[in-house]
């Protein structure tokens, strides 16, 4: 059972497609917090990236992921067949981007929008299907933990860049934890847990991650 700080994660609360359109919409209002002529050219925390580029960035995971799970017999042996392409060097190679003409409102309509493909087809697909991802073939509510991390970590890279706080919800933050990083220190709180698991920071007796970190996308063994 979680409790109120999130740091108990023995019993494990599933992630579901309400959670990612909830992850969504934390994140937009924490980038409507920012200061007045918030610069969405800076830097979006320890990125290379921008922060118009990290939220393009996950405008494209949240439909990737989508897309997985979209086909009547979900792919297992390959990603979606976009055309994947960066618009500068050292740029997200992204299938789409989103309008500059339409502002940080256009940005924010293309999250709601993937996040709502994505929650759909968590919520059509039942438990047993699986459908391709690099780390592991996932199932239903496995999509819908990469697209709740994804953009958690990258609300708060953005929100970091564009000066605005970012504190998501331990039981949110938890839940994730539990699919995603079963290796997760539980002495820790869960949002602070969460950026560690992704190498963001280090905690009390655990230094921080490698860069080349992953989740566990495929099911827990014990669940399958």
């Amino acid at each position: 059972m979680v409790d109120s700080s999130g740091s108990a994660r023995s019993l494990r609360t599933p992630v579901n497609a309400a959670d990612v359109e909830y992850a969504v919409a934390l994140a937009i209002a924490a980038f409507r917090r920012a200061h007045d002529g918030a610069d969405w050219h800076a830097p979006a925390g320890p990125l290379e990236w921008d922060c118009w580029e990290t939220a393009e960035h996950l405008v494209d995971d949240l439909l990737q992921y989508a897309s997985q799970l979209g086909p009547a017999t979900p792919p297992t042996a390959k990603d979606t067949p976009y055309r994947y392409a960066a618009l500068r060097p050292g740029g997200p190679a992204n299938a789409v981007f989103v309008d500059r003409a339409n502002g940080a409102e256009g940005l924010f309509a293309a999250l709601e929008a993937t996040a709502g493909m994505l929650a759909a087809l968590v919520t059509l697909r039942p438990p047993h299907v699986r459908a391709f991802h690099g780390y592991g073939v996932a199932d239903p509510e496995g999509f819908a933990a990469m697209g709740v991390v994804e953009t958690l970590v990258h609300g708060h890279d953005i929100a970091t860049g564009l000066g605005a706080d970012f504190t998501p919800p331990a039981d949110l933050c938890a839940r994730a934890l539990g699919r995603l990083f079963p290796e997760a220190p539980t002495d820790a709180d869960a949002w602070p847990a969460l950026l560690w698991a992704t190498g963001r920071t280090a905690l009390p007796g655990h230094p921080a991650r490698e860069p080349d970190w992953r989740w566990h996308s495929a099911p827990l063994e014990n669940e399958v």
